[in-house]
């Protein structure tokens, strides 16, 4: 697969839903160059150790996936990529739409018969 960094766009609006850099010990490193990282292992689906060194250590990007998955950071920028275009006009339920039915049919049994047999309990 393809893999591309952040664009400064895509920064710029992630990098307002991250936790604060910690006020005591040490700072957090590069959040964007780690996020790039993380990026690059999910796209290509190589495995963390492969993770190219310009992107910082591995395990500092695993452990960071990990942990902001357990604190739900990426819930919370995920949930605002879905939400944001809806709030700005952008996106609207009158123009989508999804409907589906999942019906089981038995091995040599048609799907009508079994659609006829539904409707007949109801």
């Amino acid at each position: 697969m393809h893999f591309e960094e952040l664009s400064d766009a895509q920064w710029k609006y992630i990098r307002f839903h991250l936790p604060p850099q910690p006020k005591v010990g040490r700072k957090r490193v590069n959040d964007r160059q780690i996020i790039n990282g993380i990026l690059y292992v999910l796209v290509t689906g190589c495995q963390w150790r492969d993770m190219p060194k310009q992107y910082g250590s591995y395990v500092t990007a695993w452990r960071r996936l990990k942990r902001w998955s357990e604190e739900g950071v990426w819930d919370m920028i995920f949930d605002s990529l879905k939400d944001d275009p809806y709030r700005n006009g952008q996106l609207s339920l009158g123009i989508v739409a999804i409907d589906s039915s999942f019906v089981e049919a038995k091995k040599g049994e048609k799907v009508s018969s079994i659609m006829d047999s539904k409707r007949e309990k109801e």
